[in-house]
């Protein structure tokens, strides 16, 4: 997004950045490396996992004989257990950003959880849940990673710590598409490698950040590609 040193001088500091998308999108390896790159370039960031346990319910199922976490605390408990650990943890987030005065680079955000009621099926439990997540103000930019639910779903199975159905995929998938807020997303195609993904969030960026950092700093996108180098 092309502009003027004027108009960069009229925005706001990058506050709060939020990476959010079906999982095996790739939204926590372009989250870590986003706060790393923004603190290189002098501009401090924290990187916050807004989990909502949900894996880890999956693991304490399958130890207590259950096939998923749905099998063991309900299609209900599930989503009011997620809904109310993602809300504390972005409400910690928050907090610590607000003291310490960095950048939040979020793993996640309230229209994850918004987007995981919808897949459960549990829309009468999303109105709710907006209601609880109102009092968060909303990321300056919210990336949202798009990928293909066939390529998330061989990503997962790579990784081998968790699993996922390409039902629930796909579900999940069709709902960050239909949520009000998605015409405010920027959709970034996921679907390369890591480093194509980075090149194009550092390009959305570009807007938002000086061309220069501090006392000769290089800027956010030199930084991201010095972070690809030594990663």
């Amino acid at each position: 997004m092309p502009t003027t040193p004027r108009e960069r001088r009229r925005r706001p500091g990058l506050r709060r950045v939020a990476l959010i998308g079906i999982d095996g999108s790739g939204k926590t390896t372009q989250a870590r490396r986003l706060a790393e790159a923004l603190t290189a370039a002098g501009r401090p960031a924290t990187y916050h996992r807004n989990a909502g346990g949900r894996r880890w319910l999956g693991r304490l199922a399958q130890r207590l004989g259950r096939p998923d976490a749905q099998r063991l605390v309900g299609r209900g408990g599930l989503l009011a257990v997620e809904s109310v650990l993602r809300w504390l943890a972005i409400a910690a987030a928050l907090l610590s950003c607000l003291v310490t005065g960095r950048t939040a680079v979020m793993d996640r955000y309230a229209a994850c959880q918004y987007a995981s009621i919808r897949a459960h099926g549990g829309q009468r439990w999303e109105r709710f849940a907006r209601a609880g997540y109102r009092v968060f103000p909303p990321p300056q930019v919210t990336f949202l990673l798009a990928v293909d639910p066939g390529e998330a779903y061989r990503r997962i199975e790579r990784r081998g710590t968790d699993h996922e159905t390409m039902g629930y995929l796909t579900a999940a998938a069709t709902a960050y598409r239909t949520l009000p807020e998605y015409a405010s997303f920027v959709v970034v195609d996921a679907a390369g490698s890591p480093d194509e993904v980075t090149r194009r969030i550092r390009e959305h960026l570009a807007g938002w950040l000086p061309e220069g950092g501090p006392d000769g700093a290089p800027e956010v996108g030199v930084v991201l590609s010095d972070t690809r180098r030594r990663g």
